[in-house]
């Protein structure tokens, strides 16, 4: 990259270059991004078509890359249409257009500017009006629309087109929108100078002619009294004229109704256009709320157009594309545009950093009977993610599925030996494991063996230990087999004290599972060690006999005694130098008699910031998915 030239002088191709170098650092910034855009704007005082090539090309790379990476900016796609305009002429702008309209189909804006472009560059209404008409499917619903319906009024009106005016007014006097009086006065007024056949369907008129016969002679005043005369044809037509009034009025009141339902929602809207920066909670609410709306009102086309136009504003938010794909799914026939809505999400909007939406998609690509797929999204997870526990459960459950037993204990084994897979996610995914046999296959005995062969390799781990001690808790017994069940669980429990590098919190926690074992389920001498460990888990560090021991270097309650009566009822932290000098941390037992996670016996002492970045997280999501599997 060092010897492309971005174009332009000296100076600005070196502030491109340095601008270029800070997106690809963080190509998740967006202000690196607009940085960027801006200064390749100003590449020459402005680019045209006497511009060189290498600020033309290079100007072009950075708004594609840009627009492939913020795709919804409908105001880029139209700053970079007329950029376009200006160097290559009107195919070349009409083109950016169609990728733009592509990319945010349901932009009001967009369009509007769009077609405003074709009605200056083209000589040809019939050409200019389909593309009018492509707007109108994507944006004529919404809210705001006015904008567009407008400019399409306003074309109409140039060509001298009466009939097709008409012919717009009545469509968007149906629509729910922000200016719905003002088209309607529209209409009304030139409906009373339009044939009949133009005002309402040929089935309807017929009706109201009907009508109007079977009422007979109509009754008019004559002196002092009344004579019925036959109608003729222009007081039939003034009468007919009247209904229809009437009717178009009724209109009115339906769409004036309909549109105050919607005015509370849409008035919350604070920013319907897509932004990188999160959204209020009250935004996200309302969102809610305004789609809980018009799903139960059951229109299936607003509800669309409304998720649509959710998706735009809450681009980032998974929660709205789970939403938007399940609700779409309960409808008929539509798988297409549920798969359509998934590789969107997957594909634009959602990181894989947070891989729900893209399992969802594969649990869908499986329904339909593409197990192949399903596993390929699944493997592509894993290539950004490698040791992502809750894919990697997933995916053993699918292979299960449709391979059997076998198919996901090696799934498990595959991943166990991976390099690529950390040691936390290899301890969970052990305890998934014997999880497995023990739940499908139907052998405790296989299951409790993948525990005792692996337990030496996660003492620290906290899913492996909670599975492992869980695992033994749920085992059924009976007055005959208790006992053997009891030296199980005991066994365990006495390795999570004693072996185990868990903090003290964790062990504390685990043990009331143990002491409610001994209560419920205990025999005649429970009592005594029940008391035992209430003492030794709940009372004061002074009475805390296993855990002096495993703070003392030596291993002796005595050696901790000691340093309490030196530090004044406070353990402190014995230091040795020789540990020190082989890399090894002097804090990691104060942490762990703190109840914080000890940090790994290999890292040597640096900042805070890099010693916790790393582990914090993996141990908080770690935590996280063993009591979210577990409860």
């Amino acid at each position: 990259m060092a010897d492309y030239s971005f174009g332009g002088t000296d100076e600005e191709n070196a502030e491109l270059k340095k601008l270029n170098a800070e997106v690809l650092e963080d190509p998740d910034s967006f202000e690196n991004w607009e940085k960027l855009v801006r200064a390749a704007e100003s590449l020459e005082g402005g680019l045209n078509r006497n511009s060189s090539p290498q600020s033309i090309v290079a100007t072009r790379d950075i708004y594609d890359r840009f627009l492939a990476k913020f795709p919804l900016l409908f105001g880029y796609w139209k700053k970079y249409a007329d950029l376009e305009f200006s160097i290559a002429g009107t195919e070349a702008a009409e083109l950016v257009y169609e990728r733009g309209v592509a990319s945010i189909t349901n932009s009001v804006d967009l369009w509007t500017n769009y077609c405003s472009f074709k009605v200056e560059t083209s000589h040809d209404p019939d050409v200019i009006r389909e593309l009018f008409e492509r707007g109108a499917t994507c944006v004529g619903l919404d809210f705001l629309a006015h904008p567009f319906w407008d400019k399409y009024l306003e074309f109409e009106e140039r060509v001298e087109a009466q009939d097709k005016i008409f012919a717009i007014l009545d469509r968007v006097v149906h629509i729910p929108m922000h200016q719905y009086a003002r088209y309607f006065e529209r209409y009304r007024h030139l409906a009373q100078h339009r044939p009949l056949q133009e005002l309402l369907p040929t089935d309807m008129l017929s009706q109201f002619r009907a009508d109007i016969e079977n009422e007979g002679p109509a009754t008019v005043q004559a002196g002092g009294q009344q004579v019925k005369a036959e109608r003729g044809e222009l007081e039939t037509e003034r009468e007919m004229r009247t209904r229809i009034d009437n009717f178009h009025l009724e209109i009115f009141s339906r769409t004036q109704t309909e549109t105050t339902k919607r005015w509370t929602y849409e008035s919350e809207i604070k920013r319907p256009y897509f932004h990188v920066t999160d959204l209020d909670e009250s935004q996200l609410v309302n969102w809610r709320k305004y789609l809980d709306f018009e799903e139960v009102e059951g229109d299936y086309a607003r509800t669309q157009f409304l998720y649509e136009r959710c998706l735009v504003t809450c681009a980032y938010y998974d929660e709205f594309w789970l939403r938007y794909a399940r609700w779409m799914l309960a409808q008929s026939n539509k798988e297409e545009e549920v798969r359509h809505i998934y590789q969107r999400a997957s594909m634009l909007y959602a990181p894989i950093s947070r891989p729900a939406v893209r399992l969802h998609y594969a649990y869908f690509e499986e329904m339909c009977e593409r197990v192949e797929l399903a596993k390929d999204l699944h493997q592509a997870v894993l290539i950004n993610l490698p040791g992502h526990i809750e894919t990697i459960v997933s995916l053993a459950n699918l292979s299960r599925r449709h391979g059997g037993l076998e198919a996901a204990i090696e799934v498990y084994k595959a991943q166990i030996e991976s390099p690529q897979c950390d040691h936390y996610a290899k301890a969970a995914l052990c305890a998934e494991w014997a999880r497995l046999l023990w739940k499908i296959k139907g052998s405790v005995e296989e299951a409790r063996k993948v525990f005792q062969q692996n337990a030496h390799w996660y003492l620290d781990s906290r899913p492996f230990w909670i599975s492992y001690l869980f695992f033994e808790l749920e085992q059924p017994t009976s007055a005959e087999t208790e006992a053997t069940q009891y030296k199980h669980i005991k066994q365990v429990y006495d390795d999570i004290r004693r072996k185990s590098q868990l903090p003290p919190l964790t062990i504390k926690d685990l043990s009331h599972y143990y002491m409610v074992y001994l209560l419920e389920r205990g025999t005649k001498g429970s009592a005594k060690e029940y008391m035992t460990l209430d003492r030794e888990i709940n009372g004061p560090f002074s009475v805390q006999a296993t855990m002096k021991q495993k703070l003392a270097e030596d291993g002796r309650e005595a050696t901790t005694q000691r340093r309490m009566m030196m530090e004044n009822g406070h353990p402190g932290v014995e230091v040795d130098e020789a540990a020190i000098r082989r890399g090894e941390n002097p804090y990691t037992k104060y942490y762990q008699q703190q109840g914080e996670q000890q940090l790994p016996s290999d890292i040597q002492v640096r900042s805070f910031h890099d010693l916790n970045q790393g582990n914090t997280d993996k141990l908080r999501s770690l935590n996280h998915y063993v009591f979210r599997r577990r409860y």
